[in-house]
């Protein structure tokens, strides 16, 4: 087997991306990833961060590049996990990210870095860490209006997101009531 051949089935299922850590963890050096970037078979993304050059387009895309290009202990962050799941509208261009540690990496504008919450519970929603909706509705109250959360906060309900209870909580937390 080839380099390529054992790291697709990491990439494959993590967006088509894979990091240097993955791809070493894997058994594949690092300088392999730059080999096949240069051969035409990965992209680099960022420092440290490839994607498989044929792949399949997702609307997920932007928000798993963003996690993935600050680290394994990233994770998506209040009102970008609203937008990912279709709660409510909200600016595509702008996708905030916690790290717990700082960082230094150059980051495309749109990509914003914010620290966790103390009460922050990281979960996955389509494959990528993110905070968990009830969380990630209280955070988003810096960022977000009012009536928009409230009605993200009822479509989390009806899709699920949310339980009877965890919904009461927000409403009660948030002045709905």
């Amino acid at each position: 087997m080839s380099y390529y051949d054992d790291i697709y089935e990491i990439a494959v299922d993590n967006y088509y991306l894979i990091s240097t850590e993955d791809a070493y963890e894997a058994g594949v050096p690092p300088i392999e990833l730059a080999k096949l970037a240069h051969r035409g078979k990965l992209e680099n993304i960022s420092r440290g961060l490839y994607r498989l050059t044929k792949y399949v387009p997702s609307s997920y895309d932007p928000y798993a590049i963003a996690v993935a290009r600050l680290g394994r202990k990233a994770y998506l962050y209040g009102e970008s996990v609203i937008g990912m799941l279709d709660l409510a509208p909200t600016d595509p261009n702008r996708i905030f990210v916690a790290v717990p540690t700082r960082t230094r990496r150059k980051l495309p504008s749109g990509v914003r870095v914010r620290k966790p919450g103390k009460e922050d519970v990281v979960t996955f929603y389509e494959g990528i860490p993110s905070q968990n909706v009830a969380t990630a509705i209280r955070a988003a109250r810096q960022t977000m209006m009012s009536e928009r959360l409230l009605a993200a906060t009822k479509e989390a309900k009806a899709q699920g997101y949310l339980t009877k209870r965890e919904y009461e909580e927000l409403e009660k937390d948030m002045g709905w009531r």
